[in-house]
């Protein structure tokens, strides 16, 4: 039997018999269930490629020939096969390998694709690349979901590709029918009348003068090296059409109607130990699901918009109760933010649920034609801030940077899940123009109540001392970070308040006079420093001709390595207790500067 052991790389797969091949083929969807059972990730995605990663290298000469993955979360046998099967048991793991493809890790990983409806454009470019410089030995590929397909940026990229019919991509369509959930839409509508005996003359591959192969049975190896070849021999672009089976080969996936096993959660190490202390705090997402369905049963002009994600985004609650009031519109967030603002015109309120990392996608329909428009829609963006074990692409760290740009929008950050229920009425209340709210994955934890309000602004912690030496600002949160610093700083003797604006964009006026009323002001948020929450605080202090000294504290402009989230805040200075030592140099450093100016000569003239 041909075990994963004999397979250093794919020049070994090539020597391999049909029988071979195909054990080779169950041996990986062995390791496949059983390390990302264990360590978490995209398993139904990875399960369904098995094969068809097999012919594609079995075909193709990679690293020569460029293979690019669409999305990215289904390369988990193609990691197995170029050379990382050994460290396989580390993947999502601080310092292991990557969830997606990763270019540090392979001279086989092309691009590090972790967002949808891309690939078709770096094809084009990578193909017009060799064409400009003569290069013609290097075929260039490209894996795309029926998924994908969905995202408008695919369609810019086959009308580029169709443009040039001598130059040769060849597109792998690996069609099983399903993103998240099955996917919608006129296009998976024509994809499956393909897949029929019936199918019509001409497809929309062909009308648009791309040459057609298949469909194919995406599980038969030698079908799949047969249409493959044929298709680098016609020498244009061409799409290979492959029938493939999400969570194939393992039976728990193939009969999970929900996503089957797009994403699984790590398995435990060891049985949870009984809890004492009450029950687990709800998550994020559910919270948001739960409050949104309640809304829409009291406001029928409420709606819903989702991209391709209705569970991850929590929206199956309002789906279920009103299904005619929620619309997925397919792995498109630029039409998503659009068509929110044609609702919005339309009388309705829209809510726009997303990971934050996707309304990157979708910042200028943000600006131009929900702003511009000042059109009431609300944004709902899940997995903000440090997300960690996607790593680098989907962590939400741009959001609040992004947010700053955007006249008229009001952004909530909730600290809790009670601040998260309270913003997202307001929210849906406010008809004159965009809002915004953003939370993290995974528990809410318990709720951190307020000792008092002044003008809409939760204050966590008044200074015992009766002195004003600190204001720390917590942004969503990062109140626990905020609260433990002011128990460390109290611990040195300084007077310290902890406020929560709740509603951090526009800078609440009322901020402003606290910070003006106090020595040193600090703001702590998940985000990125650049532009942030905490910029804008120091610029409307400044504005307000303040002379105590700002510190911004958040994350640092790169892009973070895949781990836990604890874990990544730490190194980021994020703790309660870098917090007080940044907090305490600070006010040395004033209060030097405070002695240095006292012992500065005075001018002629001068009060003596």
């Amino acid at each position: 039997m041909t075990s994963i052991e004999s397979v250093h790389g794919p020049d070994d797969l090539r020597t391999l018999s049909p029988r071979q091949t195909e054990e080779l083929a169950a041996d990986i969807r062995r390791l496949l269930v059983e390390e990302v059972t264990r360590t978490g990730g995209h398993l139904g995605p990875s399960l369904g490629v098995v094969e068809l990663t097999l012919a594609l290298h079995r075909v193709f000469e990679s690293p020569r020939d460029r293979l690019l993955w669409d999305t990215g979360h289904q390369t988990y046998p193609h990691k197995i096969i170029t050379g990382r099967a050994g460290a396989f048991g580390t993947l999502r793991q601080p310092g292991g390998l990557s969830g997606y493809p990763s270019r540090t890790e392979s001279e086989h990983d092309v691009i590090e694709n972790s967002h949808a409806s891309t690939v078709l454009s770096y094809a084009d470019g990578l193909a017009k690349a060799y064409e400009l410089r003569g290069v013609a030995d290097r075929a260039v590929v490209a894996v795309i979901g029926d998924g994908a397909l969905t995202g408008g940026m695919a369609w810019e990229g086959l009308n580029n590709l169709a443009a040039a019919p001598h130059r040769p991509v060849v597109v792998v369509l690996n069609d099983n029918t399903r993103s998240y959930d099955p996917t919608i839409g006129g296009i998976p509508e024509h994809l499956a009348l393909l897949r029929t005996e019936e199918r019509p003359p001409h497809n929309v591959f062909e009308n648009l003068g791309l040459a057609y192969v298949g469909p194919v049975d995406g599980h038969d190896i030698a079908v799949l090296e047969q249409a493959l070849h044929h298709a680098a021999r016609l020498g244009g672009p061409v799409v290979v059409h492959c029938l493939t089976e999400k969570g194939r080969g393992h039976a728990p996936a193939e009969q999970d109607e929900a996503d089957r096993f797009h994403a699984v959660r790590p398995r435990p190490a060891a049985p949870a130990a009984a809890r004492t202390d009450g029950p687990a705090s709800p998550a994020w997402t559910d919270v948001f699901g739960a409050e949104l369905a309640d809304l829409g049963a009291r406001r029928p002009d409420l709606v819903a918009i989702t991209a391709a994600m209705l569970a991850p985004t929590g929206l199956s609650r309002f789906a279920d109760r009103f299904p005619d009031r929620t619309f997925d519109v397919g792995i498109a967030e630029q039409h998503a933010v659009t068509s929110a603002a044609g609702l919005a015109l339309g009388g309705l309120h829209p809510v726009v649920a997303l990971y934050s990392t996707f309304l990157n996608r979708a910042f200028d329909q943000l600006l131009l034609d929900v702003a511009l428009h000042r059109a009431p829609v609300t944004f709902v963006l899940d997995r903000a801030g440090v997300t960690g074990d996607d790593g680098a692409s989907h962590n939400g760290m741009w959001d609040l940077s992004l947010f700053q740009l955007v006249p008229g929008l009001r952004v909530a950050v909730p600290r809790d899940a009670a601040t998260l229920r309270r913003a997202l009425r307001e929210a849906v209340a406010v008809q004159d123009g965009p809002t915004a709210l953003r939370f993290p994955k995974g528990a809410t934890g318990g709720d951190i109540p307020a000792v008092d309000t002044i003008a809409g602004m939760d204050v966590l912690r008044r200074a015992e001392t009766g002195a004003r030496d600190v204001l720390l600002v917590s942004v969503g949160t990062m109140a626990g970070v905020c609260l433990e610093a002011a128990d460390r700083l109290a611990e040195h003797g300084y007077g310290v308040t902890v406020v929560d604006p709740r509603w951090i964009t526009p800078v609440p006026v009322a901020l402003v006079d606290m910070g003006l009323d106090h020595g040193l002001v600090a703001t702590v948020e998940d985000s990125g420093r650049a532009g942030g929450a905490g910029s804008a605080v120091a610029q409307a202090l400044a504005d307000a001709g303040a002379r105590n000294p700002v510190r911004t504290f958040g994350l640092p402009q790169r892009f973070l390595a895949h781990g836990r989230r604890a874990d990544i805040l730490a190194e980021c200075g994020l703790t309660g207790r870098n917090l007080t030592r940044a907090v305490v140099e600070a006010l040395a450093r004033r209060d030097d500067a405070v002695r240095i100016d006292e012992l500065a000569p005075q001018p002629i003239g001068a009060d003596q």
